[in-house]
């Protein structure tokens, strides 16, 4: 390859990784639409927006190591192909279930090209400084892409219907594998380096089984037999998973690292800054719809400041990070978003101006807290673990949107269903969510409709504001813990 080349080697693995990443919340201002059109339920929505870093998140681990025996270009390219087949699919959805399934397929795609981003951005710059520098962009596309993705979808709804916003990963993914195909080093991988499936497979069971028990249980009328079912089947696939680690010789994860102090609190870093993250704008993104009545394009501005604020932290926490320490920078960031949280729970019945100020806090905060967690998990594992140190940072980001979504998103559900006083003589789905409440509403009269979507909508709020207390106290714990283990060192 030549020298030149490798700008344009970054931008095709940006670009690509900034498609997996907006995957996992541009849905979020398509949510309220796509729900009506296709007659979603409350747990079909759940997983419409779940199954996507669910599924990337358990297959990220295999994948990597597969990476590793037929070569990153090859997964990558091949990625690519599965993903925008998916968007198609995801796109032309005739149904809830139909798109849960073609949700599942974006994130084979994105499991198999996530590992292969960074891997290749090494493999492409060998300077040091520029390897440096391009791993920045990289961590920067990754925090702020996310946070990103609600101002697209809300951009695309205003003009399109909510379909467009898998469409519109077509044009992209064509231009990367043609530019992929000829520009990407290609390094055989090496025979040698082994699969685990069934590990792979026992870690995806896990979560699957795990975050439906969550599900369940945050139901109106849960199934206790089945929440019960789900948890005793994740909790054993995940105990089989550590187990088969522990006595591998080749572990597709190494708990070992884990004793690093330094590792283990980026890691948690980089699972709660997600989770609060993904999970706020989740439900933030709803109320300016479905409560303030404001259209996909609208909530999709007011999001805005999170990714601005998340994509300037980034390179700036990079600057940082020698002066003050990688250690410092991820509990005073994790602190710094709970307290923007805290400020916005204050004011958010208040003047515009004061909560969108505290949530470009919240951004930058999150973009200090990802980038520094990143550098954390790397440099603090060997060097010969570097590739594994990556795929436990990509899994630690997934996951926390996985987590993000189940937990804050099934609270949300559960604190509504609990709030929600069902006028007599109405059926009991308008308890299941606000979006079921306001569908029911069409069917009614307009002075009966106006009082249920009243009584739905305060409901909402106050499920709201008990969500963003728990992803506060989330954050605080976590720092604060962060601060005591490195108390000795200081």
């Amino acid at each position: 390859m030549f020298p030149r080349n490798r700008w344009l080697v970054l931008a095709i693995v940006s670009s690509a990784l900034f498609l997996i990443v907006i995957d996992m919340t541009v849905l979020y201002t398509a949510l309220p639409r796509l729900t009506h059109d296709l007659a979603a339920t409350a747990t079909q929505k759940l997983w419409i927006i779940n199954a996507y870093p669910l599924v990337v998140a358990g297959l990220l681990p295999g994948l990597g190591a597969l990476g590793d025996r037929f070569g990153h270009k090859r997964m990558f390219l091949t990625g690519l192909a599965v993903f925008g087949t998916a968007s198609l699919a995801a796109a032309f959805a005739p149904s809830a279930p139909m798109l849960i399934a073609a949700r599942v397929l974006l994130a084979v795609g994105a499991a198999m090209m996530m590992p292969a981003t960074l891997s290749l951005i090494r493999l492409t710059f060998t300077d040091e400084g520029e390897r440096a520098f391009a791993i920045g962009i990289w961590a920067a596309v990754a925090s702020g892409g996310a946070a990103l993705g609600p101002v697209i979808g809300g951009l695309l709804l205003e003009w399109f219907w909510w379909g467009s916003v898998f469409l519109i990963n077509v044009p992209v993914v064509l231009l990367a594998l043609v530019a992929g195909a000829a520009l990407l080093v290609n390094r055989p991988g090496s025979r040698s380096q082994p699969f685990d499936l069934r590990g792979s497979v026992q870690v995806m069971i896990g979560l699957v089984g795990l975050i439906h028990a969550v599900k369940e249980i945050s139901k109106r009328d849960p199934s206790w037999m089945a929440a019960a079912l789900g948890f005793a089947i994740g909790l054993v696939a995940m105990i089989a998973f550590v187990r088969r680690q522990l006595a591998s010789t080749a572990p597709l994860i190494d708990f070992s690292l884990f004793r690093d102090a330094r590792f283990s609190s980026g890691v948690a870093t980089a699972l709660v800054a997600s989770a609060a993250l993904i999970g706020v704008e989740l439900v933030f993104s709803q109320r300016l719809q479905l409560v303030l009545g404001h259209s996909p394009l609208q909530a999709g501005l007011l999001i805005l400041p999170i990714p601005l604020a998340s994509f300037i932290a980034g390179p700036l926490a990079g600057l940082a990070l020698p002066r003050l320490g990688e250690t410092r920078i991820l509990w005073t960031s994790l602190t710094l978003t709970g307290c923007a949280l805290a400020a916005y729970l204050v004011s958010h019945d208040g003047p515009v101006w004061l909560w969108l100020s505290a949530l470009a806090v919240m951004g930058f905060g999150v973009g200090a807290a990802m980038t520094a967690a990143s550098s954390v998990i790397m440099l603090s594992a060997p060097e010969d673990r570097a590739g594994m140190a990556a795929s436990i940072e990509e899994v630690s980001y997934e996951l926390g949107g996985a987590l993000g979504i189940a937990l804050l998103g099934s609270l949300m559900s559960a604190l509504y269903s609990r709030a929600m006083i069902v006028p007599v003589g109405l059926p009991p789905v308008v308890a299941d969510s606000l979006d079921e409440a306001l569908m029911v509403a069409e069917t009614m009269s307009p002075a009966r409709a106006s009082e249920m979507a009243r009584l739905a909508r305060a409901a909402f709020d106050q499920a709201f504001v008990g969500v963003i207390g728990v992803a506060i106290l989330l954050l605080l714990v976590v720092a604060f813990g962060i601060w005591r283990k490195a108390a000795p060192a200081r």
